[in-house]
């Protein structure tokens, strides 16, 4: 089963300068939540973007275009397909980006969750429109609110039309 979960500004931003447009707690605490305890698949510049590297309680695949790189507690994947074959398939794995990945996995991915931020934002990297004949929203969470930011946020499921 693969998985995308991203961030995503009204205007389909995900990043600017290899780094997040905005730092919400709450979705932080999200992403681990859901997370934790199975695969997460990144391309090389998000990973090197990670506070924390590898991320812990996780298997890290990473994949990079330099044949042979090898990064310390990780698995690598050379190629988009050789990161699907690292895949497990009795668990969750997570595309958690960049650009680039989530443009590539959007044709073979499952399940989108995906945090809408209600505001537009100056980015170098966007996240490809998410067509509503191919995709239907399955769980939704209330519009909540982040103090700390001002920026208002909710939680999307979904799940590939048949």
């Amino acid at each position: 089963m693969i998985s995308i979960i991203v961030a995503i500004a009204q205007n389909y931003a995900i990043g600017k300068d290899n780094d997040l447009l905005w730092h919400l707690s709450d979705d932080l605490k999200h992403f681990k939540a859901l997370t934790s305890g199975n695969t997460v698949v990144m391309g090389k510049r998000t990973f090197y973007s990670l506070p924390i590297r590898p991320l812990p309680k996780r298997r890290n695949i990473v994949i990079s275009d330099v044949a042979g790189e090898q990064i310390e507690g990780c698995d690598m994947a050379y190629s988009i397909e050789e990161a699907v074959q690292l895949c497990r398939a009795d668990e969750e794995n997570f595309i958690i980006g960049g650009g680039s990945v989530y443009k590539q996995f959007m044709p073979i991915a499952d399940t989108l969750y995906i945090t809408w931020v209600y505001k537009d934002f100056e980015a170098d990297t966007f996240y490809p429109v998410i067509d509503e004949n191919e995709w239907q929203v399955v769980d939704q969470s209330e519009r909540m609110h982040d103090e700390a930011t001002g920026l208002d946020f909710a939680y999307f499921t979904y799940k590939r039309r048949s």
